[in-house]
């Protein structure tokens, strides 16, 4: 008799983010068991998980720092900040962002059973026909606050919700697409105080668009790495993500490039300002976003295991945060 036919065992780099295939005569793997519904008291604690809150938060605070510290630094905050008009653009951001989470769950209920099934909420808490209802109605009310306050502005929120959906139905699924447009969309976030601005004034110059630059190089690579991590998940479901398609090794390496990208923009930046004198905000990016940028740098060369990317994305999301309460020191400049 021939012998049976076995899975060779992986060892090795990268041997837990590989995808296990199944070994030829063998049964298929049991279906994933659908988890029990949770309790409705529960709802108050996984909603607020569903729209990523402490995500919110941060866009909330990246808008404000924005416009009190970049665009209007010489004015008190209540005089920048506490104006109708600008918290309404802010709600409206806020609306289109989290039902963007909502349709990305939706999507992805299958793929985070497996990569994140303590994070499952839709199916467990919301079932999907409320969970598309609640998208559409925060989509639609968010387009229609900013197109009230200018048809521009509008355009501008109905292309984010737009390209939001097409990324969790399609384009994440897709090798670098969907890095490259959350990416854009976290550059627009940057930017959307200063065209509301513009839009008032009739200016077109740009003070923002360094901010917007680095938080886009930024963004790329934590979606990279975070694809990486989600390797098994994305694999059993047909995606074609980039370490799928070009495997770890070099998806590192694509991530590195815009990586470097963002040292060399921070480098620059920084040295321009402690040259300059301005050692406030030349001594905060030096110590809070280049020293962890170096940090990120090497863990990225060594990391093999989905904890170590998971320890990238953290990173990540610090670097992020320093970067965005920077933008309270850069107003000393003007």
């Amino acid at each position: 008799m021939p012998a049976p036919v076995t899975g060779h065992a992986r060892t090795g780099p990268f041997a837990d983010l590989c995808p296990r295939t199944v070994p030829p005569m063998t049964p298929p793997p049991p279906k994933l068991p659908v988890p029990a519904p949770l309790p409705a008291e529960s709802l108050r604690t996984a909603l607020p998980t569903l729209v990523r809150w402490p995500n919110l938060v941060i866009m909330l605070l990246c808008l404000a720092l924005v416009r009190a510290g970049l665009l209007l630094p010489e004015l008190p905050l209540r005089q920048s900040l506490l104006v109708p008009r600008f918290g309404l653009l802010v709600l409206a951001a806020l609306l289109v962002a989290a039902a963007g989470y909502i349709i990305n769950d939706y999507y992805d209920v299958k793929i985070d059973a497996i990569n994140r099934p303590d994070r499952l909420v839709i199916g467990r808490v919301v079932n999907r026909r409320k969970a598309m209802l609640a998208h559409m109605v925060l989509s639609g009310a968010g387009v229609l606050l900013a197109g009230w306050l200018h048809p521009v502005l509008g355009l501008v929120t109905l292309g984010t919700a737009a390209l939001l959906w097409g990324y969790s139905a399609r384009f994440k699924r897709v090798a670098l697409v969907g890095n490259l447009s959350i990416a854009t969309l976290t550059a627009a976030l940057v930017l959307l105080p200063e065209l509301q601005l513009q839009l008032q004034r009739h200016d077109s110059h740009s003070v923002v668009w360094p901010y917007a630059l680095a938080a886009f190089l930024l963004t790329v690579v934590r979606e990279i790495v975070k694809d990486v991590e989600d390797m098994h998940g994305d694999a059993q479901h047909g995606c074609r993500t980039l370490p799928l398609v070009w495997g770890v090794a070099r998806t590192k390496w694509v991530a590195g490039f815009f990586l470097a990208c963002l040292a060399l923009l921070t480098l620059g930046a920084t040295g321009r300002l402690l040259v300059s004198g301005h050692w406030p905000l030349g001594t905060w990016l030096l110590l809070l976003v280049l020293l962890p940028m170096a940090q990120l740098t090497r863990l990225l060369i060594r990391a093999d295991r989905r904890r170590h990317f998971r320890h990238l994305s953290a990173w990540c999301k610090g670097i992020m945060l320093a970067g965005v309460l920077s933008m309270a020191l850069a107003g000393s400049l003007g």
